[in-house]
């Protein structure tokens, strides 16, 4: 373990950028990577598809700060694959089940059903309540676990259920960080605290989430009973891009990672976003 912390230490002392090179050569990086990416032709949620075939087309989350082996375009640096977590070679298996393995049972492994990340080892989250909420949810759904399976700090962002072929794992030396804010070696916040690199303390949102809006519950606008709620516009949600999954809101109902065009991964403008469900 020792020499995974020398590493470690000395990408520090040469200010974690080391890893970088000069942006035109991170973007010919960045597109052989892509090219060695499977995945790409045609990822899908259980009935939903969610990417598109082509490197390059909209929405994507190449070149995003989930885009774990790619160049992140708007920092324009590499993150740190191999050293703080596994270099699994494709952007897209951090999360989805890779192509080999599509139809594995990744609950049956203890994985998040339909995904290809573990249940996060945690008793129990405390969710948002209120005298006002008619739905009592006590426990996320696998869509928002997946989330929160990185969110919430307990375990490393590399922590997949199947590796795609090819992976190596004797060539694996990765610390498996976590997003976590806290000053671990095993925290991404060791570096990212301001001072090293930019703060990642808001991204890390913990277990406590009863001062985070609600989320695995049934959209209550879906029964026309409350009329503080607005009528989605279809089965899936609303026209300006604000979904529902299997009528209930979650993270990606407001968030999408696929998209990185919109501040804070939002799925449509933060001003017009609260009044798509809520009427105020």
């Amino acid at each position: 373990m020792s020499s995974r912390h020398d590493a470690l230490h000395e990408t520090l002392r040469e200010g974690a950028f080391s890893l970088m090179v000069n942006r035109g050569s991170q973007r010919s990086f960045t597109f052989a990577q892509r090219l060695r990416m499977p995945l790409l032709a045609g990822l899908a949620l259980p009935g939903t598809v969610l990417m598109t075939a082509l490197a390059g087309a909209a929405p994507t989350l190449l070149g995003t700060k989930h885009d774990f082996v790619g160049l992140n375009d708007r920092v324009g640096v590499v993150a740190m694959p191999g050293l703080a977590f596994s270099d699994l070679g494709s952007s897209c298996v951090y999360c989805h089940l890779p192509p080999d393995r599509k139809e594995a049972d990744s609950g049956a492994k203890g994985g998040i059903p339909g995904w290809n990340r573990f249940v996060p080892p945690v008793g129990a989250y405390d969710l948002y309540d209120s005298r006002t909420l008619d739905n009592k949810v006590r426990a996320p759904s696998p869509i928002s676990m997946l989330c929160l399976s990185c969110h919430d700090g307990t375990m490393g962002v590399d922590m997949t259920v199947f590796k795609p072929d090819g992976w190596e794992s004797a060539d694996d030396a990765a610390l498996h960080l976590r997003l976590n804010g806290g000053d671990s070696l095993f925290n991404c916040g060791k570096c990212h605290n301001g001072r090293v690199a930019h703060n990642i303390s808001i991204k890390h949102i913990g277990t406590d989430l009863t001062n985070d809006h609600p989320f695995s519950m049934t959209y209550a606008g879906l029964t026309n009973k409350d009329p503080d709620f607005r009528t989605p516009d279809g089965p899936y949600g609303f026209d300006n891009g604000v979904k529902l999954y299997d009528g209930k809101v979650e993270c990606a109902t407001c968030h999408n990672v696929h998209n990185p065009d919109v501040e804070i991964l939002l799925r449509t403008r933060a001003d017009q976003l609260c009044e798509t469900c809520h009427i105020k």
